[in-house]
């Protein structure tokens, strides 16, 4: 069964206080594409204006770090047929084995996905869970909220010491409630841009 674990991206629409919605608009409209082909035959080319950080997102550690990895220069290890745990309290961390596994926050903050109650007030992890998650050795991290981070802690220590430690972050996953504790696989896989530090997944998982 596949689980899709992402939100759609959508015209205008709100991800993070501040940025800006995508513009999504056709390149070449159907109507037009008649002129260049025959018997009926039509075809829409799309584009879209948006920043990285819209809708589901990976963080790889250039979004941190400028001399880290690109979202070019990540291994397909750490983004797809990962092992996963999810954890229903993001201020402590089970006793299980995290190594090379996807590690997922469910704190239920989804459900307020496109209202004005997401942009604020969210749970985050702490600097200790950072440090603990880093010594864990996940391939990946992820949460269902706004950020890992508490948006008023401008040092951002979490993206700091996971993207430090090579470790992505999957950010505004929704839909964890379907999922198990464990005995499922993740993916999450953003497109392979050079000098990009973060870009929207299409994350689900196979259980």
């Amino acid at each position: 069964m596949l689980i899709d674990l992402s939100h759609s991206v959508e015209h205008g629409m709100t991800t993070y206080p501040g940025l800006p919605g995508p513009v999504i608009c056709d390149f070449l409209t159907r109507e037009a594409s008649r002129e260049r082909f025959s018997g009926g035959t039509t075809f829409q080319i799309g584009r879209i204006d948006m920043v990285a950080n819209t809708g589901t997102y990976v963080d790889a550690p250039f979004h941190r770090f400028e001399e880290g990895a690109d979202l070019a220069a990540l291994p397909l290890e750490q983004l797809a047929d990962l092992d996963c745990v999810v954890i229903d309290h993001p201020e402590k961390l089970p006793s299980v084995d995290l190594s090379g596994r996807a590690v997922l926050f469910r704190t239920g903050w989804s459900r307020h996905w496109g209202t004005p109650s997401y942009l604020s007030g969210h749970p985050f992890l702490t600097a200790a869970i950072a440090r603990a998650l880093v010594a864990g050795k996940p391939a990946l991290v992820g949460i269902d909220s706004l950020n890992i981070d508490d948006m008023n802690d401008r040092s951002r220590p979490v993206h700091t010491l996971l993207l430090g430690a090579g470790i992505p972050i999957a950010e505004h996953l929704t839909n964890l409630d379907a999922l198990p504790a464990t005995g499922f696989r993740f993916h999450a896989l953003p497109v392979k841009v050079v000098g990009m530090g973060t870009f929207p997944v299409r994350a689900y998982a196979v259980c």
